[in-house]
C-alpha cells in the first residue's frame, strides 16, 4: 500500500490525541468546578505540565530524530521556513490544547471528553477540508456531503456516547430489593416450581 507509513502515524496521532481527553479530566482538583488554592488548583496548572511535555518531547525528541536523519541543526537562510512555520504550527498546537484545557475546565461537574473530543476532531476534519478547498479554490460536491455527514457524526457520537459511569443502587438498596422480591414472588398465588 503506498501510504500505509504515514497512515499508522496517523492513526498513532488519532490513538494519542484521542485519548488526550479523557487523560485531561484526571488533572482536575478534586472538587472541582475550581477549586480555589490552596485546597485545589486552577485548570491551567495542569496546563503547564501539557507545555513542559511538547517542550521535552519536541525538543529533545525532534533533535535527536534530526540527527537520526542526518539532518543539520542550523536554522537561518533557506532553512529559516522550518523554525518559522514549525513555531506557528506548534502556537496553533498549543492555543488548542488551551482551548480544550478550558473547554475540559469549564463543565459544572465532572469533565466530559466523550462530549468534547468528538466536536474537536471532527471539526478539526472540517477546517482541514475547508482550508484545502479555498487553498485549491474548489469544493467538489461530495466534499460538502462529506463535512455535513461528519457534522451529523458529531452530534450521534457525542450524544450517544455513554458519559460516566453505569450506574448502581448501593448495596443496601440491592439486598433490600433481591428479599422484597423473593418475598414478592413467594407470596402470588397461582405460582408453581
Amino acid at each position: 500500500m503506498k501510504h500505509q507509513l504515514p497512515i499508522i502515524f496517523a492513526l498513532g496521532t488519532a490513538l494519542c490525541w484521542g485519548l488526550y481527553g479523557p487523560t485531561l479530566q484526571h488533572a482536575r482538583a478534586p472538587g472541582s468546578p475550581p477549586s480555589p488554592p490552596p485546597e485545589g488548583w486552577s485548570p491551567f496548572k495542569p496546563y503547564v505540565g501539557i507545555g513542559l511535555a511538547y517542550l521535552v518531547l519536541a525538543i529533545i525528541g525532534g533533535l535527536v530524530m534530526m540527527k537520526i536523519k542526518g539532518d543539520t541543526f542550523s536554522f537561518s537562510g533557506k532553512q529559516s521556513p522550518a523554525l518559522t512555520w514549525g513555531f506557528a504550527a506548534g502556537l496553533l498546537g498549543a492555543l488548542g490544547a488551551l482551548c480544550l484545557t478550558s473547554a475540559m475546565s469549564t463543565f459544572v461537574g465532572k469533565p466530559i471528553p466523550e462530549l468534547v473530543m468528538p466536536i474537536v476532531f471532527g471539526g478539526a476534519v472540517t477546517i482541514v477540508g475547508v482550508h484545502a478547498a479555498i487553498s485549491h479554490g474548489e469544493m467538489k460536491p461530495m466534499m460538502a456531503v462529506g463535512i455535513l455527514l461528519t457534522g451529523v457524526g458529531i452530534v450521534m457520537v457525542a450524544s450517544n456516547t455513554p458519559h460516566g459511569p453505569a450506574h448502581k443502587a448501593p448495596a443496601s438498596e440491592t439486598s433490600a430489593a433481591e428479599e422484597s422480591a423473593g418475598t414478592t414472588n413467594q407470596s402470588e398465588p397461582g405460582d408453581s416450581d
